[in-house]
């Protein structure tokens, strides 16, 4: 489970015209974000990419509007309950 005890934050940024970014932020160190994101892509059919944030450390970013498939991903898979994620947008 998310170690740190910390929530997971969903957000969705708006990119240019109906484009959209999904961010996930909050992902505790002991998980290898470069295989989960591997893992989303492979999932949701989308591309996706591990950035490094100057306020927010490691943040997973998708495309389009993957929150829902997001949390129910990631409780699936035993990383987080459902109370810890938290989700932002629209």
């Amino acid at each position: 489970m998310n170690i740190g005890g910390g929530d997971i934050h969903i957000r969705i940024q708006q990119r240019n015209g109906r484009k959209t970014l999904t961010t996930v932020q909050g992902i505790g160190e002991e998980f290898d974000k470069k295989k989960l994101v591997r893992a989303f892509k492979k999932e949701f059919a989308c591309n996706g990419t591990v950035v490094e944030h100057p306020e927010y450390g490691e943040v997973i970013q998708l495309q389009g509007d993957q929150r829902n498939n997001v949390c129910q991903f990631l409780t699936k898979i035993g990383i987080v309950k459902e109370d810890q994620l938290k989700i932002h947008g629209f």
